[in-house]
């Protein structure tokens, strides 16, 4: 099993797959590397080389008590792409794993990145602030950090069956295996690690935006019930220099796994442009 050891003694797991440019994926909350099979498949047979990492207390990295915050997330995987000797690499992130991204293109990406894509993110920042009076107010996440300290199991069944995917809305379609896979990948990682990470979501990721210098795609549903999209994306694009806004009508916050047709063809257009 491919791990690195970070220099603070955290065993990461990753998948490295293939040849060609690299194209760096990192997950959401509280999910795995397995959460882009869909994307490193395609990405594969397009001649890509295809990374994607477990996030520390997550999936098969090791579970450990401290550092499952954002500067450890970002050095973390700083430490792979150095490891790996990445260079030209197009990062893309999910939910929490774009705010990992973000963090790591704009303190440790200089001369390895070539852009980078955000996709239902957690930038430019979701708590409800005097600065940003459209976001949640903190008794949202203090109440995802409830039910995942007091009942984890149930509530790894209740966010895939409902919100994330949008399973929840009118005429949905919802697929047992998708929920099933989301669940088993929750419950592998470390319930200290789902817990601290909600931090994450209530960061200002303001200035770590404007200090990005490369060339970035923001791809966000306007029917995402996680990160809503008003208070999100169009202000990500707007705070990233060379930021691109796509919105599509309907998609909820898991749309890569939903949408994957869609949101695979709009990366590659971009990666290629």
């Amino acid at each position: 099993m491919p791990t690195i050891t970070t220099p603070d003694g955290v065993e990461i797991f990753y998948k490295d797959w293939g040849s060609g440019q690299p194209i760096v994926f990192s997950h959401g909350w509280p999910l795995s590397a397995d959460d882009w099979d869909v994307q490193m498949m395609f990405f594969l047979q397009q001649g890509f080389r295809v990374i994607a990492h477990d996030r520390r207390g997550h999936g098969r990295s090791a579970q450990v008590a401290d550092g499952n915050d954002m500067d450890h997330f970002a050095a973390d995987l700083a430490a792979l792409t150095a490891k790996l000797d990445l260079r030209n690499a197009v990062h893309v992130g999910h939910s929490t794993g774009g705010g990992e991204v973000a963090c790591y293109v704009a303190r440790h990406g200089k001369g390895r990145v070539a852009k980078a894509v955000l996709i239902s993110s957690v930038t430019p920042g979701m708590l409800k602030t005097s600065a940003n009076p459209g976001g949640l107010p903190k008794e949202v996440f203090d109440g995802f950090r409830t039910l995942t300290a007091t009942n984890r199991a149930q509530a790894f069944i209740d966010v895939p069956t409902g919100p994330f995917y949008g399973y929840n809305r009118p005429g949905a379609k919802p697929q047992e295996g998708v929920i099933r896979n989301w669940w088993r990948q929750g419950m592998m990682g470390s319930i200290k690690a789902h817990y601290d990470t909600v931090a994450t979501w209530e960061m200002d990721y303001t200035e770590v935006l404007k200090a990005i210098d490369v060339p970035v795609l923001v791809m966000h549903g306007d029917d995402d019930q996680i990160v809503p999209y008003a208070d999100a994306a169009p202000r990500a694009a707007k705070l990233l220099p060379k930021g691109v806004l796509k919105t599509y009508p309907g998609f909820p916050h898991g749309m890569p796994t939903t949408e994957a047709a869609t949101i695979n063809a709009d990366l590659l257009a971009f990666i290629r442009s």
